[in-house]
């Protein structure tokens, strides 16, 4: 399986256009958070639905996983907790949203939303407790903050980082979590696009302006991932323990510029 990470897009449309160039180089497409950009002149409801349409092309060439992410919030729950509703309606158009969970080549993928307060926070742990009954031979978590007290939560001066994620990571000890939220984590000293809590892999592409976006893909069949960014090419091996400084690369690996294995099938 050869998927594909980012996040933080902040309605930069030269990247979206991006992702509708490369997402039939993949099997999977994950946009973990914030699609929308609340300092832009553009309201965010006309974001949301121009975003979606995006998400409609992406969705013609792969399948497309997306989550919420503080940037998105556009209603209120029962509790007056902020929801990103549009992106919780995307379900009904065969996009896995938040609260959303599905099986791909035995792994099974959890998609949990931006909490804002207890009632959501909650909600997510039922989920996760839910799909934890379910697990298959990998566990897959789309969760847009990475976890509290890790590189790939740090801002080059503080963790910006859900401690309720680390919480349930050291409970469940899932095999990757997909998230994004801290841009600065993979450009600065003592941050990083990737850690290791336990038996979990954790990413977090980061945020940069223009395309193509900093984003990671990974191939499950061979065990590796690799980030690619304005700063370089970086790779770790998914079999082995993580160790730092982390390799950096001239190339992409061969696998990376191969067609995903079911590219003559029809997406579904």
């Amino acid at each position: 399986m050869k998927c594909l990470l980012v996040a933080d897009i902040h309605y930069a449309l030269p990247q979206y256009d991006w992702l509708v160039g490369v997402a039939g180089d993949y099997d999977l497409v994950i946009i973990a958070g914030d699609h929308l950009d609340v300092s832009s002149l553009v309201d965010c409801r006309t974001q949301s639905l121009i975003v979606e349409k995006y998400l409609e092309l992406i969705k013609a060439k792969t399948r497309v996983v997306i989550c919420s992410g503080n940037h998105d919030l556009d209603s209120r729950n029962d509790e007056g907790e902020k929801v990103a509703q549009w992106i919780a309606d995307l379900g009904a158009r065969d996009i896995i949203s938040d609260g959303g969970s599905f099986i791909l080549d035995d792994a099974l993928f959890t998609v949990c939303p931006w909490w804002d307060g207890p009632k959501a926070r909650d909600a997510i742990g039922q989920q996760l407790a839910a799909d934890h009954a379910r697990r298959r031979d990998r566990w897959v978590w789309v969760y847009h903050a990475p976890p509290q007290n890790s590189p790939v939560s740090w801002s080059g001066s503080r963790s910006f980082g859900d401690s309720a994620l680390l919480e349930w990571i050291t409970a469940y000890q899932p095999d990757m979590v997909f998230s994004g939220h801290v841009h600065q984590s993979p450009f600065v000293r003592e941050g990083s696009w990737v850690d290791r809590i336990g038996r979990t892999w954790v990413f977090n592409a980061g945020h940069q302006f223009g395309a193509p976006p900093a984003h990671v893909a990974i191939e499950t069949a061979v065990g590796e991932a690799v980030w690619l960014s304005a700063a370089g090419i970086q790779s770790v091996r998914l079999d082995q323990p993580l160790e730092r400084p982390l390799p950096r690369l001239r190339m992409p690996p061969a696998w990376f510029l191969a067609p995903p294995a079911g590219a003559d099938q029809p997406k579904t």
